[in-house]
């Protein structure tokens, strides 16, 4: 049987450039590419002026909107050789990839700050709370109709945990009209299989449904690597009348990532002799499974008053079994593999959310207004082998490890159960000041409360946490297609995932961080060119810092993150097309100290691990006719440190990713991607000081298209 994700038909690779401002259109020659059809349904272009839900419940586009916005529609995935969501997300400007195996190889750094306690992942607008810093869904992009991302803080819409950004992934849904259906067989490096299916269409008058499976697996590029993933989406529309309208959904993704810590460095350097070694264990065991079920009622009361819920259930239970740390040991020419880490997660969420939009005048002006109430119920249960007591390590050779054995002293245990309440109420207005100006203010009041059962002693902690954030922003449209903004908006993290959270770490308030952003939008050449620019400045405070005397933690320290960023989008002449995007970032402590041995040790002025200074994308595409399609892609990331005290730097990489596609037939297409095409090494992320994770050498996808 065959798996695998979505494939990418046209290509394309990036510039880091900013045109001129043009309020008037260029040479008539210029045109939008032709591309083919990469979905079952013609999917419209999403540009400046689409209305999205990117960053707000307004239903504003970006040009109204007084922040940083990303949309990445279903045809770009494809197009630009994304085979995860995180893929596609860090092709937008700022985001990088971080992830482990440890938070499900879905981490990502944002403006400054990282992981999932900064960095929120919405399905579908609804949040799955993030416990002991995983999160495993969604699995794949073939389910995916567009994501969404918006940077900067985000609280004020989303509830804590949103510093650095919010990436709302919103899947394929029914659709009206005739039947269609898309069918995908891949096959490549590793023995590498794809079988995807996606079908959707209206079954009666008044009933509509899509449906979405996709499988995958490959032997991986390490030795021992078999990795499996499954796929699946079911959704049904029902149009009760012109007004109202229900959709039930169900999705599940099963999981099986490849069982890679890293690869070890020796004597402090990168080897090429153990590029492709596993040290795992023989045994050893990563899988995730996670199902996601809601219920979404759309109504619209009068002209001017429309209502929206969506009740979900979710469930994710995670299983690692692994060892997780391989150390140079330079006296015996060996490494010592320990870290036998044995864990289970057990995760379930109840949650509604109930909006209301206004459509009204407000002081004789245009204004619009969404009120709302959203409610979760999370519990979890976490067991592991902790005190994760290994039986004396385990020395191997790094060019011939042995498989071995996961071998732990201490037994796998239930240890902890929390029950987690949270209950919000929001409100977003915008009023149209005068016929350029606009005025966009939010506010959001969050109540959690959290009760906490230690399974071996039988103790309990509970704690209430309460938080609220704001933002104001003021949009100036210079013309219709260029915009000025700025915002000033505050946002809250936990110390660490709030339903996971020790019963010291419950102890402390929420960190708080604001910001200050000032951007500019436009679009260009009637709408084939499009330009943005943002420049912004965040302060989080309450950071865990060691008291010098005592050397108890207290809530005292400060980070601070300034950045530019920059994009641009151009059609030009002869089926081209360059989408190009770069950042900027100054990331520090102002004020953290961190015990090291026993000692505080001030962290001022070190940049946050996992942080690059610069990153950018650069995506080329050309057409040739109506039947071919070529494209190229190059992804930068800087350096960046592998711990606080910026002594562990990781080298920063430029991967160059190609893609060729023809239309054979009208329905039939033939698609070719090549990962990595320059066979570069490069390091995606630190798993420890002495770990590298490292990306796929050099690879291909070869894949069959058919529609009908």
């Amino acid at each position: 049987m065959s798996r695998i994700n979505t494939l990418h038909t046209l290509a394309a690779c990036l510039a880091v450039s900013l045109p001129a401002l043009a309020d008037e259109p260029r040479d008539p020659v210029l045109a939008l590419p032709s591309t083919a059809i990469t979905d079952t349904r013609d999917s419209a272009a999403i540009d400046l002026a689409t209305p999205t839900q990117a960053g707000s419940r307004l239903g504003l586009s970006a040009l109204e909107t007084p922040a940083s916005t990303t949309s990445i529609s279903a045809e770009q995935i494809q197009q630009r050789s994304n085979l995860t969501v995180q893929d596609a997300v860090t092709r937008s400007p700022g985001i990088t990839f971080i992830g482990t195996p440890g938070d499900g190889g879905t981490g990502l750094s944002a403006r400054g700050f990282t992981g999932h306690g900064s960095v929120m992942t919405l399905f579908d607008g609804a949040r799955l709370y993030t416990g002991a810093g995983t999160q495993t869904f969604p699995v794949d992009p073939w389910l995916v109709e567009r994501i969404d991302v918006l940077r900067g803080p985000a609280s004020v819409l989303y509830g804590e945990g949103a510093t650095g950004a919010v990436v709302n992934v919103i899947p394929k849904k029914p659709f009206a009209g005739e039947v269609r259906n898309h069918l995908r067989l891949g096959y490549g490096s590793w023995d590498r299989q794809q079988l995807g299916l996606d079908s959707g269409g209206s079954l009666s008058e008044r009933l509509s449904y899509r449906l979405t499976v996709n499988q995958q697996q490959d032997n991986g590029y390490v030795d021992r690597g078999d990795s499996r993933n499954l796929a699946m989406s079911a959704a049904l529309r029902f149009d009760a009348s012109d007004d109202l309208s229900f959709t039930l959904a169900h999705e599940r993704g099963d999981a099986e990532p490849m069982n890679y810590f890293g690869t070890p460095l020796i004597d402090g350097h990168y080897r090429d002799s153990v590029r492709d070694k596993n040290y795992n264990v023989g045994n050893a065991k990563l899988r995730y499974h996670d199902e996601w079920t809601r219920l979404n009622t759309d109504w619209t009361l009068t002209d001017s008053i429309s209502a929206s819920n969506q009740l979900y259930y979710i469930k994710a239970r995670r299983h690692w079994r692994n060892a997780e740390n391989y150390n140079w040991d330079a006296d015996r020419g060996q490494l010592l593999r320990n870290g036998f880490l044995q864990i289970k997660h057990d995760q379930e969420q109840i949650g509604d959310r109930q909006s209301f939009t206004f459509d009204h005048a407000l002081f004789g002006l245009n204004s619009k207004t969404v009120v709302g109430a959203e409610y979760n119920k999370i519990r979890f249960k976490l067991t592991n082998n902790s005190p994760y007591n290994d039986i004396g390590g385990d020395y191997i050779d790094p060019w011939q490890p042995a498989p071995g054995e996961f071998d732990s002293a201490s037994a796998l245990r239930p240890r902890t159960f929390s029950s987690t309440h949270t209950l919000a109420v929001f409100a977003e207005n915008r009023t149209q000041l005068t016929d350029r100006l606009s005025l966009v203010t939010g506010v959001r009041r969050d109540q959690n409360h959290i009760d906490r059962d230690n399974l071996l002693d039988g103790t309990r902690s509970d704690r209430s946490i309460n938080g609220g954030n704001w933002r104001a922003g003021l949009v100036f449209a210079l013309s219709e297609d260029l915009s000025l903004y700025g915002q000033y908006s505050t946002s809250e993290d936990g110390v660490s995932n709030l339903i996971s959270l020790s019963p010291t770490q419950m102890d402390y308030d929420l960190t708080e961080s604001k910001q200050t952003e000032l951007g500019l939008k436009q679009r260009f050449w009637d709408g084939q060119g499009e330009w943005t620019l943002a420049a912004y400045h965040i302060v989080k405070k309450k950071l865990l810092v060691d008291d010098p005397i005592t050397h108890e933690k207290q809530q005292a320290g400060q980070q601070r993150s300034d950045g530019l960023e920059a994009s641009v989008e151009l059609a030009l002449a002869n089926q081209w097309q360059v989408s190009a995007n770069a950042s900027l970032v100054r990331a520090r402590y102002d004020d953290f100290d961190e015990r090291v041995g026993g000692v505080a040790t001030d962290r001022s002025g070190k940049r946050p691990d996992n942080v690059p200074r610069r990153s950018a994308n650069l995506w080329l595409s050309k057409g040739f006719g109506q039947t071919l399609d070529a494209g190229v892609g190059l992804r930068y990331v800087d350096a960046r440190f592998a711990d606080t005290a910026n002594s562990q730097k990781i080298p920063g990489y430029t991967v160059v990713d190609a893609d060729l596609g023809w239309q054979v037939l009208p329905d039939v297409r033939l698609g070719l991607q090549v990962y990595n095409l320059l066979n570069r090494d490069y390091v995606v992320a630190a798993y420890s000081g002495e770990q590298w994770l490292l990306g796929a050498p050099r690879s291909y996808l070869a894949t069959v298209d058919y529609r009908f």
